[in-house]
């Protein structure tokens, strides 16, 4: 059957899914997630693997949508006052997961590779889960501004602990010396060259923009834009999600009139790549993966849990962020995803080589993450919008 055909039964059973789950009061991505579930190869088959693989282009767009609005809520005037706060969350919830998730699989397997290598996977967040969430629900407030922030961000530091303990990990495995320069030379260039691509193209979209007035007009630039940044992402390497936030954070702080206006005209397409997005990643998940993800998986919930919402509140208390920040940020971040995924398919093709150890690790990390994610998938929005309602930050929802 023509994808088109599936991408259109996709948008609309998704929306009625979506509303479903906002009559159960749950956030509409709640609803998109479990309808993937459903098409996906763990009960229907609608949704074919060779089918989802033709499909895989809306997940690049959409993430790159969400990078762009996130970038473009992080204004210089707002971040000039939170800047040190945001980055003391950020370091102190990454840490803070990495380190009890660490232990707690130590303590489990008495294995420190292993240990070094599921702590470092835990500080990655999934901003698509969270910022819908927020925007669905239209919130506006501190708490807000620092979700933003912190899960357009922390992806950056993520990935730096990633590469520091999976060197670490493979000179216990191998017992050979190894280079810190050699293992950091990659996630900095992924880094520094995201940023440096997003300014580029956020400054260029600023000034081809200035004088168009249509909205048509505008969101033909712009949406050719965001997706120029995305394909050169891909191309060089470069962090997706990292580029297109830099392109919207320029482009809103160089032309902050424009900007808003923007926002508003790309918000006006952006659900149904959103419903496409969310159904997608829901087909991919295989709830069977829950019946071997054992202690270990259950030890990971726990302590990636604690360890960001434990973080985040130490982060906020030394920072001297508001109370509303300390109490229900790490709520906002438990959401779980592409990174994370990215990173554990990462470790599958660097240590299957490294003996029986790397490819039992390689293995286990695998069937590990891809069955916590089916979890925090679904709680991730859900404990967002607790988050944003305890706060009294929730608007009129769409």
């Amino acid at each position: 059957m023509e994808p088109l055909f599936f991408v259109g039964i996709v948008i609309i059973l998704g929306f009625i899914s979506g509303k479903f789950s906002n009559r159960l009061k749950l956030p509409g991505v709640v609803g998109y997630l479990i309808c993937g579930l459903l098409l996906g190869h763990s009960f229907f088959n609608i949704l074919s693997p060779s089918l989802l693989e033709k499909l895989v282009v809306f997940n690049d767009l959409a993430l790159s949508l969400v990078a762009f609005i996130i970038g473009s809520e992080l204004q210089l005037s707002s971040l000039r006052k939170v800047g040190k706060q945001i980055i003391t969350i950020i370091f102190s919830e990454s840490l803070g997961a990495f380190l009890l998730v660490g232990l707690g699989a130590y303590l489990l397997t008495k294995k420190l590779y292993l240990a070094l290598i599921f702590g470092a996977l835990a500080p990655a967040s999934a901003p698509a889960g969270t910022a819908v969430v927020l925007q669905e629900y239209r919130a506006k407030g501190p708490l807000t501004s620092a979700l933003y922030a912190v899960v357009g961000l922390d992806d950056g530091l993520a990935i730096i602990i990633y590469a520091l303990a999976s060197a670490l990990a493979k000179l216990l495995i191998t017992h050979q010396s190894f280079s810190l320069f050699s293992f950091m030379k990659g996630p900095l260039i992924e880094i520094l060259g995201a940023i440096f691509l997003g300014g580029v193209l956020g400054g260029g979209l600023g000034f081809f923009v200035q004088k168009i007035r249509r909205k048509e007009d505008l969101l033909a630039v712009s949406m050719g834009t965001i997706i120029v940044c995305a394909g050169l992402s891909n191309f060089l390497h470069f962090s997706l999600i990292l580029s297109n936030l830099t392109l919207g954070m320029v482009f809103s702080n160089l032309f902050p009139f424009t900007n808003r206006r923007l926002v508003d005209t790309i918000n006006l397409v952006v659900l149904p790549i959103y419903i496409i997005f969310f159904v997608i990643a829901g087909a991919y998940l295989k709830i069977s993966l829950l019946k071997s993800m054992g202690l270990l998986g259950l030890i990971y919930i726990i302590c990636r849990s604690l360890g960001l919402m434990g973080g985040s509140y130490l982060g906020a208390l030394i920072s001297g962020a508001e109370k509303v920040i300390r109490k229900y940020l790490g709520l906002g971040i438990l959401s779980q995803a592409g990174v994370a995924i990215g990173l554990a398919i990462l470790v599958s093709r660097e240590f299957s080589s490294l003996g029986e150890a790397g490819q039992d690790l390689s293995l286990l990390v695998i069937n590990v993450i891809a069955a916590t994610t089916i979890i925090f998938e679904i709680v991730g929005p859900i404990t967002t919008k607790v988050a944003i309602y305890k706060a009294g930050e929730a608007g009129r929802k769409r």
